[in-house]
């Protein structure tokens, strides 16, 4: 879908001098979550890749952790009077009995067996950095739902080098399609520990960006992504690391700061986690035996 961006007039002003002129924007439209036909969440996002953010957004809620626990996603018809949407069985628009699509509405059915969340109760607290509950009860309830353990071995098969960090930043802004056009988008990308690039999804909400990831490797039956190196744009905050750790990714980069209960929690659970990589510069906040301090020592 053609939504990602949209043209909007601006009066630009340069060095005294006053002109109008077309800019454009990135998209920015909400998404709502819906399990069997009732609302789970909603989240402001760029559309596109909406099936793979709902599949990842539901593997961080503990939902989902393979493909087989998922049934479908289809989009529903646009609201109705009512304020009620009825599902559209194609998942291409124009059904729901005349109803148009706004495609900002997802329905997904979960595979017979799989437990429904309880979506009577609130979110669970655990899932945005803003709940501003207790951080041992965020900690404590990514533990006991996390479906696979970050291997925190020191003979562990995922180790990095310090200058393949540096690279990643670099990689990730030339990857970036749209923020060349917008400067508007953050953007999360998947790499191997030899810096490849397995997948990039940009959005202008970073936890958007990495949901898109995590669900497209859940749909391709990729999960956990035990070998991966994920790279986001600004700063790394719980819910990142969160989502990290639920989708069994041992790494996680970002250009700026950690947050404190971020940290707390690639602590807790052995995750690698680095902020403020910028250049050759870096700060290792917890998992150090995945980077390979001793090549860094050695051409210190």
């Amino acid at each position: 879908m053609g939504r990602v961006t949209e043209r909007r007039r601006v009066i630009r002003i340069r060095d005294g001098a006053v002109s109008t002129r077309p800019d454009t924007l990135v998209a920015e439209e909400p998404l709502e979550i819906r399990v069997g036909g009732k609302p789970l969440a909603i989240t402001m996002r760029t559309p596109g890749d909406d099936f793979a953010l709902a599949a990842g957004f539901l593997v961080s809620e503990g939902v989902l952790a393979s493909a087989e626990e998922l049934a479908r996603i289809v989009y529903c018809a646009g609201a109705t009077d009512g304020g009620t949407a009825a599902p559209d069985e194609a998942g291409s628009g124009g059904g729901g009995g005349g109803r148009s699509n706004s495609y900002n509405v997802v329905d997904v059915r979960l595979a017979d067996g799989v437990p429904v969340p309880d979506i009577s109760l609130e979110r669970h607290v655990y899932t945005t950095s803003s709940c501003g509950l207790c951080g041992k009860a965020s900690l404590d309830a990514v533990r006991t739902t996390a479906r696979w353990a970050l291997d925190t071995s020191p003979d562990t098969p995922v180790r990095i080098d310090p200058e393949t960090l540096s690279a990643l930043p670099d990689r990730l802004r030339a990857a970036q399609r749209v923020f060349e056009r917008t400067g508007g988008l953050h953007a999360a990308a998947l790499f191997t520990a030899d810096g490849e690039l397995l997948d990039i999804r940009e959005d202008v909400g970073r936890h958007n960006a990495v949901d898109k990831i995590v669900g497209r490797a859940l749909q391709q039956g990729r999960l956990p992504l035990s070998s991966g190196v994920l790279m986001v744009s600004g700063r790394a905050s719980f819910e990142l690391a969160q989502k990290a750790v639920m989708a069994g990714i041992p790494v996680l980069a970002a250009v700026s700061a950690p947050s404190s209960l971020a940290v707390d929690l690639a602590v807790e659970t052995g995750l690698t986690l680095v902020g403020f990589l910028r250049g050759t510069s870096m700060n290792v906040y917890a998992g150090e035996h995945r980077i390979a301090l001793d090549a860094a020592a050695s051409t210190g």
